[in-house]
């Protein structure tokens, strides 16, 4: 394809990856009953929706070959909020070890349990490095190094978030419980949207012309 098709793929992916964020967070309020645990998912998935709908307006416009000025007020607020989105999912993650070594899964499987919980925040901080390298690139569209570092870095977020679509679908027993078919539903879509979109915006990076013709 050529690089206008690829932007299109990927921002389309993208786009549709925020709309499924949304929903997830709606769908784990309503199936969570709005408990303590249902929030705090939804206020990730709601931040990771906002995150990412700002660093996909970024991404249209880099793998255009138009520089971003560094006032821009899309860039400003990505730098902003996604190191509040990171943290917020290291929290979470941080919590889950806690209960861990805390003895709340004894039943759980131990090689199931170390893979989720290392994959997990390698996810987290490709993710992190993602948002980061995109915000660096963004003043200078024709910076190849940092073209690669993104693209390195979105190739590596694909592989850990198809990682982590795994471990939603499939539960670890003792430790997580069954989803129903309208879990998987759900977040079997989001996870594909996810790795979906992300190898879309490698390609279209890779693809991406070095300035604006």
């Amino acid at each position: 394809m050529t690089p206008a098709r690829w932007r299109q793929a990927a921002l389309s992916a993208l786009a549709l990856q925020v709309v499924g964020l949304l929903g997830v967070m709606a769908y784990g309020l309503w199936r969570g009953g709005l408990s303590q645990g249902a929030w705090f998912s939804a206020v990730e998935a709601g931040l990771a929706a906002l995150v990412l709908a700002w660093w996909t307006l970024l991404l249209g416009r880099v793998t255009a070959g138009r520089a971003v000025p560094p006032g821009d007020g899309t860039l400003r607020a990505l730098r902003f909020a996604f190191p509040w989105l990171t943290s917020w999912r290291l929290v979470l993650w941080f919590l889950t070890l806690l209960f861990v070594l805390s003895g709340g899964a004894p039943d759980a499987n131990r090689v199931a349990l170390t893979a989720l919980l290392t994959v997990w925040p390698a996810g987290v901080l490709a993710g992190n490095a993602v948002y980061g390298s995109l915000a660096r690139l963004a003043p200078n569209p024709a910076d190849l190094a940092g073209r690669k570092r993104l693209a390195d870095w979105l190739n590596l977020a694909a592989a850990l978030s198809l990682g982590m679509a795994v471990f939603n679908l499939v539960p670890i027993a003792g430790f997580s419980t069954p989803p129903t078919p309208t879990d998987q539903l759900v977040y079997g879509v989001s996870g594909a949207l996810d790795v979906a979109a992300t190898l879309l915006a490698l390609r279209a990076v890779r693809a991406a012309p070095l300035e604006q013709g």
